[in-house]
């Protein structure tokens, strides 16, 4: 069994990533729910942060790790490559993957909208 917390490998094309998923709270900001990315042998890191607010929601007790679900029961599964793959394919369709060392930090909302209108994982 894997922990979910390792990195684990996606290879796109000649790309291989290393990405994590990550539940996050402070008790000063809502839950938010993190998948991060970062392409092999770079220090670039995106994280899609995905933050529970009205009509989004993320683990909280009702649902599992890596769930995020809007408020017309789309729910994608961050744990999933596949899911993972979409939202590293739309982060660069929208030109926001990063080249520099550091983190990128993205609202991971929009991207589930443009995802999960195309899915129904």
């Amino acid at each position: 069994m894997r922990k979910d917390h390792q990195l684990r490998r996606l290879t796109v094309g000649e790309e291989c990533w290393l990405w994590s998923v990550r539940h996050r709270h402070d008790g000063q900001t809502p839950c938010r729910e993190v998948l991060s990315l970062r392409r092999d042998g770079t220090r670039a890191v995106l994280r899609i942060v995905f933050r529970a607010g009205p009509g989004r929601r993320v683990p909280d007790g009702l649902l599992h790790s890596g769930a995020v679900m809007d408020d017309r029961r789309r729910v994608l599964n961050l744990h999933e490559p596949g899911v993972v793959r979409r939202f590293l394919d739309e982060a660069r369709s929208r030109g926001r993957l990063p080249s520099a060392p550091g983190v990128t930090e993205l609202d991971g909302w929009p991207l589930f909208d443009a995802i999960a209108g195309d899915s129904s994982n």
